[in-house]
């Protein structure tokens, strides 16, 4: 192949041919062989060096091919559209102005010249450049900058011209395709990959990027891929979980998941200026989408440097100019002004095992850097559930009161959290997550939460749509499989359930599946298969706990009392090892509750006072179940004192006030011989009595409402009323499960087809009980009274 190439214009084409010694480029290759000098300056163009007193400068590359143009023009005004013809190739996709304008800054920087008083190199505006100061060359002899070379006649700047022209008519229009480059559209998802870090300050390791990342999520229209799907497919790729994104990494993460484009970053510090760059690119071309670029002076401008570079990004890749400006809130205010907090809460964010206790540190730095981080307080509310409900609710209420300035997107995070986990407020929660779903559609987050929510209110068709919308956006996410598997289970379509469970398994996603699948073959009357999910070891954190509460469950449903009550301490011995305070507080008052339904009322007073000792916190479920299971109990004062300070601590929680306390406060009633009232405190119930009570994925204390209104009924001697509510808690397995109530449901519709007159129906609903029970402890107090009772049926 020929050293060089020229251009030959051919009729209606162009033609590519070899050059000759005499062509215009050699005139080029002279001069590159040149060493121009002024001041102390020395730039050597064919070892492209510059060099400060014999010292060599570090100078990029297109800052040093200006320079050069400037040089070989000494005196005279280089043109914009000249620097860019002999620089930026017609091929090149690249925002030129912005380009040009680093490109000087870092010249002036490595100079040590200045725009406003320059000494070197001077700017005339909407025209171009000049290098001012004395020049000399060295070109085999040394020549003063009035006997320099001559430059280029017209004929020759005609000639490269000519060239580039017809480079770009060569190369098929490729500057045309370039700037027709292509855009995303809503459908398409980016993969962030991590920010380049060049300045050697270790407060941008991976706060620039976390910043990048809430600016790109105001956006309406750009969809980043969840940190669920980067930690699922890094997993698939053999990669650690925290493995640092970088271009390689990023690439084949956006091939993997069919996504669009990866997004980078950089930031340099040149002279005492910040320059970043961002770029995204084609996953499946590798070529430039877009790139934007923004500077600094100093380190308090960068997140503002950022927030813009970003919003100038989000409209070159096809967004449009109306919801950026919509959706563009200032990222020092979205976040924090500080880089320093900002880095703390980027180290406080969830891993693949979400929010854990070992991110409180973090977390709790950069409220103390920024006592007005919003996000961080938000973060430290879910960090700190299940271990500190006070301290949760603390942080959940500030992060709710600083909320007016966030993006829009992390404004509806904050108020989902508030309501669901502060306040309890599930109506609004779930109108939050409605909202959040139909703004950003391509959010998994806000699918996952209207899930949540739909189910605590009973509406599991409405849970499980989204749940399945979450799935497609989704697909490798170990909690969305969980989830669904429980939504179909809760609505007893188990075959659905079991062929999800399946598919789970088969793409190794099922280690967090074992509470549902358990509940899936206590469903099925399947000994062996609770066995197997009990014993698995390859679970996610929390589940050890789970499982043996679950199995607790199971053995006080068959009657093996003495069994459960050491299956409910372990259960609390395990949550109390993984920091779950108020978690081990509520296996205790599971048990002293069970331990009431069975008639053991001292066992269950012991029960409810280690559950009280063990939490002083606001945990909802263990102070109903202690309430409840002192009413169960003849403790008819302390349940009242209790259902009182439940009032009061969750005067605006949806399942507090429509679910436990009508509970409750019909207990109390039945405890006074009223059951009329107790009816009619059950009666706000009605529309929420099927929904997932505690919003876990732990089945107690769900259908309690009804179970109550069927004793009510007995109590007033309704029969055939009485029935109807204990057999809608048997129509409904898939949501009570193993629940204690599941198994009293049968002795209590005996009761109720007696008090009937049905002999027949009331004697196979107790033989019904009595099976379940075959080999119970012979001494729990309820299966003396039901053995007696069937007895004088016969």
């Amino acid at each position: 192949m020929e050293p060089y190439l020229r251009f030959q214009l051919v009729t209606g084409s162009a033609k590519l041919l070899p050059y000759r010694p005499d062509d215009a480029y050699m005139a080029l290759e002279t001069r590159a062989r040149e060493v121009f000098r002024f001041g102390i300056f020395e730039v050597d163009v064919r070892a492209g060096e510059l060099r400060k007193q014999g010292v060599r400068i570090k100078l990029q590359e297109q800052p040093f091919q200006v320079l050069t143009v400037l040089l070989q023009s000494p005196g005279e005004v280089v043109t914009r559209d000249e620097l860019r013809s002999r620089i930026w190739s017609a091929d090149t996709f690249v925002d030129f102005d912005n380009s040009l304008n680093t490109s000087m800054n870092k010249l002036r920087d490595a100079l040590g010249d200045s725009a406003e008083r320059p000494r070197f190199i001077e700017t005339l505006p909407r025209r171009g450049y000049r290098f001012i100061a004395p020049v000399s060359c060295t070109n085999g002899k040394e020549s003063a900058l009035g006997a320099m070379p001559p430059r280029p006649t017209h004929r020759w700047k005609v000639a490269l011209s000519v060239v580039a022209l017809l480079a770009a008519l060569a190369a098929g229009g490729l500057l045309w395709r370039g700037r027709q480059a292509r855009r995303l559209t809503d459908k398409d998802t980016i993969v962030l990959g991590d920010f380049a870090n060049l300045t050697g300050d270790a407060v941008f390791d991976g706060t620039l990027r976390e910043g990048l990342s809430v600016e790109l999520e105001q956006s309406p229209f750009l969809n980043l891929l969840s940190p669920e799907g980067i930690h699922q497919t890094l997993r698939m790729m053999g990669q650690p979980a925290n493995a640092r994104l970088t271009p390689e990494i990023a690439r084949e993460l956006c091939l993997r998941t069919g996504s669009a484009a990866a997004l980078q970053g950089s930031i340099a510090l040149i002279g005492t200026r910040y320059n970043l760059i961002l770029k995204a690119v084609d996953c499946a071309s590798g070529n430039l989408l877009a790139s934007t670029e923004a500077q600094a002076n100093d380190k308090s401008h960068v997140l503002d440097a950022l927030g813009k570079a970003t919003s100038e990004l989000r409209s070159k890749l096809g967004e449009s100019l109306s919801t950026v400006q919509k959706y563009s809130v200032p990222l020092e205010q979205v976040t924090t002004p500080s880089l320093e907090a900002l880095q703390a809460y980027s180290l406080g964010l969830p891993t693949e095992v979400g929010v854990t206790q070992q991110m409180l540190p973090f977390l709790q730095r950069a409220t103390q850097l920024d006592p007005n981080f919003a996000m961080a307080y938000r973060a430290m509310s879910i960090a700190y559930s299940g271990r500190d409900s006070v301290l949760s609710a603390e942080s959940g209420r500030n992060a709710f009161q600083l909320r007016a300035g966030v993006s829009e997107r992390e404004k509806l995070n904050i108020e989902v959290n508030y309501y669901e986990n502060v306040t309890g407020d599930l109506v609004n929660a779930r109108r939050s997550c409605e909202i959040g779903a139909q703004t950003y559609p391509r959010d998994p987050r806000f699918l996952f939460r209207l899930e949540r929510t739909s189910n605590a209110l009973g509406q599991y068709e409405a849970g499980l749509k989204a749940i399945l919308e979450f799935q497609r956006l989704v697909p490798n996410d170990w909690a969305g499989y969980r989830t669904v598997v429980l939504t179909y289970l809760l609505l007893g379509r188990v075959k659905e359930a079991e062929a999800v469970a399946e598919e789970a398994h088969a793409k190794d996603l099922d280690s967090g599946l074992a509470s549902v699948l358990y509940g899936i073959a206590f469903y099925r009357n399947d000994p062996a298969g609770m066995a197997r999910q009990a014993a698995r070891t390859t679970v996610v954190p929390g589940q050890e706990g789970l499982l043996l509460a679950m199995e607790a469950d199971t053995a006080a449903y068959f009657g093996y009392l003495r069994k459960s009550r050491e299956l409910s301490r372990r259960a609390a011995d395990s949550a109390e090892l993984a920091a779950e305070k108020e978690t081990a507080a509520g296996y205790y008052a599971v048990s002293a509750l069970r331990e009431a339904l069975f008639g053991e009322a001292a066992k269950a007073r012991q029960q409810a006072a280690i559950a009280r000792q063990r939490s002083t916190g606001r945990a909802r479920e263990k102070d109903y179940g202690v309430a409840l299971a002192l009413a169960y109990a003849g403790d008819a004062k302390q349940a009242q004192a209790s259902a009182d300070e439940l009032d009061k601590k969750f005067p605006e929680d949806t399942i507090v006030q429509f679910n436990y306390l009508p509970t409750l406060r019909a207990k109390l009633a039945l405890s006074h011989s009223n059951p009329l009232q107790a009816l009619e405190a059950l009666r706000i119930s009605a529309p929420y009595e099927l929904g997932l009570a505690a919003i876990s994925y732990y089945n107690w204390p769900n259908l309690y409402p009804v179970y109550m209104r069927g004793e009510a009924y007995l109590a007033a001697r309704q029969g055939s009323e009485a029935a109807a509510e204990f057999q809608k808690i048997l129509d409904h397995r898939g949501i009570v499960l193993n629940e204690p109530i599941g198994a009293l449901a049968h002795l209590q519709l005996a009761r109720a087809y007696a008090l009937q007159g049905d002999t027949a129906g009331s004697r196979a609903a107790y033989q019904d009980f009595l099976a379940l029970w075959k080999d119970a402890d012979p001494d729990i107090p309820v299966l003396k009274q039901a053995k007696a009772e069937c007895a004088r049926l016969r």
